[in-house]
């Protein structure tokens, strides 16, 4: 049978998603899932710039008491979040510093049971959107040349990626709730078959027993003098 550390990782591996570095670095939109050994403390770095938004999730999918604790620090020093021994959270920067935001994981309560964390970080920086706009800018087209204006198909097309990003967050997130539940069923599937052997062993023991009592009962060893 599979240890708990392998069944861990197994499960973490099905949950990956792309992009996996320790130093988030640039990226602007990053989903990770990692183990977090019990009684210890796990950091991540995030570089932000100055008046972006920053959104943050994260979910304890695997481990005993699918709890962790959690504390968001920005680049300045101070701790914007602090979460104790908790499954989820949702937290919203903005706007944001000039700087690396940390982002700390903390199982030091439990000192046997480690515990696998996913989360995501969403940036909505404002220099991509101004990099867009500069590329569309050099596109001179006359508006005689196109049904519609150019402005118009931009917008468009910022809008069809703005909604295909949201789904392929909530499918991520989606994801992480189904390895979530698979882990309990798995947990529970094992519970359950564990003692319900338990009790047919013991169903056995006794039946085997009141027909042994029974038998002394009517086991007659006197012998009859004739």
């Amino acid at each position: 049978m599979m240890s708990v550390s392998a069944q861990l990782c197994l499960l973490a591996c099905l949950t990956l998603t792309g992009g996996l570095t320790v130093g988030l670095g640039p990226n602007q939109n990053m989903g990770f899932t990692f183990l977090l050994p019990a009684g210890s403390t796990e950091c991540f770095y995030q570089t932000t710039a100055r008046n972006e938004s920053m959104e943050f999730e994260y979910q304890v999918i695997a481990g005993s008491g699918l709890d962790v604790g959690f504390a968001l620090i920005s680049p300045s020093g101070h701790r914007l979040v602090s979460d104790f021994r908790r499954s989820d959270g949702i937290h919203m920067v903005d706007p944001t510093e000039d700087g690396d935001y940390r982002l700390c994981f903390d199982n030091s309560f439990s000192k046997l049971s480690e515990k696998m964390v996913f989360f995501e970080v969403i940036i909505n920086g404002q220099s991509s959107a101004g990099r867009g706009q500069d590329e569309w800018a050099d596109m001179a087209v006359t508006e005689s040349m196109v049904e519609y204006k150019l402005e118009d198909i931009r917008a468009r097309m910022d809008y069809v990626h703005l909604r295909l990003e949201r789904t392929r967050h909530l499918q991520t997130v989606l994801r992480a709730f189904e390895a979530r539940d698979r882990y309990l069923l798995e947990d529970n599937l094992w519970r359950v078959s564990f003692w319900s052997c338990v009790n047919l062993l013991v169903m056995l023991a006794v039946a085997a027993t009141q027909i042994y009592t029974l038998r002394r009962l009517f086991d007659d060893t006197k012998q009859v003098c004739t």
